[in-house]
């Protein structure tokens, strides 16, 4: 069966775009014996390959399971549109890369929440998979669908279509749910769900019911099965020294979307953002020791041969040991080894780091000031001013950089057409800082590249209870922009906004907006996060089917002291934090960095042993 089903894909491949998508045997693949002990995990990311052998959390955890003697765990990706087409035509399921095996034959399909836009895929994928849609069709011989990553924290959405939902930090719990599954194999479905059900930062929507009042607001949520707890509380690691990290990743065939190593420093921000989730759920923030890193990056660039290695975390210039990182590293110059730091801020940015960075390949600038005036920069909490990013585009000049991407957010709370001026003003004194530079190394070659997306409100953060923009808000702006930057040396990117109102919609959605997403995906929405294939038509006539207005989800303020579809998630910011943090933002006041002083944000409660502004002493 196998040997047939492989001549078919050879037959087949050369009919679709990229096939080295979906032949696998990679160098560090890991290839283990199948035996009926062996206990099968399926890592389904929801997007291509290209997208997903990009993502650190897969290579993390496809170490970590793997690593275990008992089990095998394999990849799988969403087949793009010409290949799903050939397999559908052709018969053939949905199939890991490793030993092309169909999804169906796992005892578990795990799926990565990276962004609200992948829902589709995924019902998409367990489709192809031959994986019945609906958790409530599965049987005993079928595996159980578990999702985790940043959209777990609100999965209500997915409520319908998923077993097991991981909250918060998957290397902490995955081990345990194999360990429960393997001590109670051949036990009921519904029994190891139970078992499941008693470990901390496991939630099992199928466990409860919603109740809802006549204008759509959550009346009550009930437990179904006696001892289901009424708050998951997220899972963390506290000592990251102490976690898996691969010392081999696997080197694809065609190029990804990040073909490097990522070396992360550490997890959390404390900055305190008041738009950004990931800022609030990934607290507290915890570092890797430099000797690790030093470790990690040898034994990788050993594996790989790679040249680069990025530095990865939400504000790599916070990491405290930056300068010790990359003294380290520097060793690596005459092997043509580069060292880049994707996420950069403005105040903590340095020329001098820059150009230690870059002797080996230099690349351009990125910086996200996030609103075009102070005052909004306040309402949300970023703590840099205008005058922190020109004094640095000015060094950047002088240092010989040319090349500058400024990212910008629109519709943010309070936002008026003086915030969007402002931007447009922002990027014109930036090029005025250019013209004005005398420098022997300016370059020649100057280019600013303005992107802005859309606000979209995240749960856990301060702006949980605000609306977004509508459609025609946001475009109304992103043509005001396009208007003012007509500078040939100045150019703007924007995102499309039928997306970003989508995106809002699932991000603050309840379970009823699960019969939307079957049914748009049964209209054949998928990929919805790329503009060409997006149809905003197809999924504006499944709300409409399904008697839902998106309004009421996207663009509608929540009361403060209703119940939220996510309220029984426990994140570690405390409502009171969130709520202080929205007043804030409307009496237009910043809050300090919790490195110079505490904002009992709740995560010290949360854990009970954590002590932050102690960095290694927890």
């Amino acid at each position: 069966m196998k040997k047939e089903f492989l001549d078919k894909l050879d037959d087949l491949l050369p009919l679709v775009e990229s096939p080295g998508r979906y032949v696998g045997n990679e160098l560090n693949v890991v290839e283990k014996d199948i035996t009926a002990d062996t206990i099968r995990f399926a890592f389904a990311f929801p997007d291509i390959y290209e997208v997903g052998m990009s993502h650190l959390g897969m290579k993390i955890l496809y170490h970590l399971l793997n690593e275990q003697e008992a089990v095998y765990c394999e990849r799988t990706f969403a087949p793009w549109i010409d290949m799903e087409k050939v397999m559908r035509e052709n018969d053939i399921p949905l199939y890991t890369l490793e030993s092309k095996d169909k999804l169906s034959n796992f005892d578990f399909v795990g799926f990565t929440l990276q962004y609200e836009m992948s829902f589709s895929n995924i019902l998409n994928m367990l489709d192809l998979g031959q994986i019945p849609i609906y958790s409530k069709d599965r049987g005993e011989e079928d595996p159980f669908i578990i999702v985790g990553g940043p959209c777990a924290f609100n999965t209500e959405p997915l409520a319908d279509f998923v077993d097991i939902v991981v909250v918060g930090e998957a290397e902490e719990v995955l081990l345990e749910l194999i360990d429960v599954y393997k001590r109670n194999k051949g036990t009921s479905r519904k029994d190891l769900l139970k078992k499941f059900m008693a470990l901390k930062g496991v939630y099992i929507p199928s466990f409860y019911d919603v109740e809802y009042r006549n204008e759509g607001e959550i009346l009550q949520v009930k437990s179904l099965v006696e001892g289901a707890p009424e708050k998951i509380q997220k899972r963390y690691i506290e000592d990251l020294d102490k976690v898996s990290f691969p010392d081999k990743i696997i080197l694809p065939y065609i190029q990804t979307v990040h073909d490097r190593i990522m070396l992360e420093v550490f997890r959390g921000c404390t900055r305190g953002c008041r738009f950004c989730q990931a800022g609030m759920i990934y607290r507290p923030m915890r570092e890797k020791s430099p000797e690790r890193l030093k470790e990690d990056a040898r034994k990788l660039l050993e594996a790989t041969g790679y040249d680069e290695i990025s530095l990865s975390s939400l504000s790599t210039t916070d990491y405290s040991k930056l300068p010790e990182l990359i003294n380290h590293l520097k060793e690596y110059e005459e092997k043509k080894v580069s060292v880049s730091l994707p996420s950069l801020r403005i105040d903590t940015f340095s020329i001098g780091l820059a150009d230690e960075l870059q002797k080996v390949r230099k690349s351009g600038l990125t910086f996200a000031p996030e609103a075009g005036t102070q005052r909004l920069r306040d309402v949300i909490n970023k703590g840099v001013t205008e005058e922190d990013l020109l004094t640095t585009v000015s060094e950047a000049f002088e240092a010989g950089w040319g090349h500058v991407k400024l990212y910008f957010m629109i519709g943010l709370p309070t936002e008026t057409m003086e915030d969007i001026e402002g931007i447009a003003d922002l990027a014109e004194k930036v090029l005025d800082r250019y013209y004005k530079t005398e420098s022997p190394k300016k370059n020649r070659n100057v280019k600013i590249v303005v992107s802005t997306s859309s606000f979209v409100p995240k749960v856990f953060t301060p702006f949980q209870w605000e609306g977004q923009n509508s459609i025609e808000e946001i475009i109304e702006k992103q043509n005001y922009l396009k208007s003012r930057l007509k500078n040939r040396k100045i150019s703007y990117n924007w995102h499309e906004p039928g997306l970003s109102v989508l995106e809002g919609v699932f991000a603050r959605g309840d379970r009823r907006i699960g019969k939307v997403l079957y049914t748009a995906w049964k209209k054949g929405c998928k990929f919805d996060d790329t503009r060409e294939i997006f149809k905003y038509d197809v999924w504006m006539e499944a709300f409409e089917e399904c008697g839902i207005n998106p309004e009421d989800y996207a663009q509608a303020k929540r009361r403060e002291d209703e119940i939220l579809p996510w309220d029984i998630i426990d994140a570690g910011v405390s409502k009171a934090f969130l709520r202080k943090e929205k007043k804030k933002a409307f009496e237009e006041t910043t809050t300090e960095y919790c490195r110079n002083d505490c904002s009992n944000c709740g995560i010290t409660s949360f854990s009970g042993r954590w002590v932050c502004n102690d960095l290694g002493s927890n």
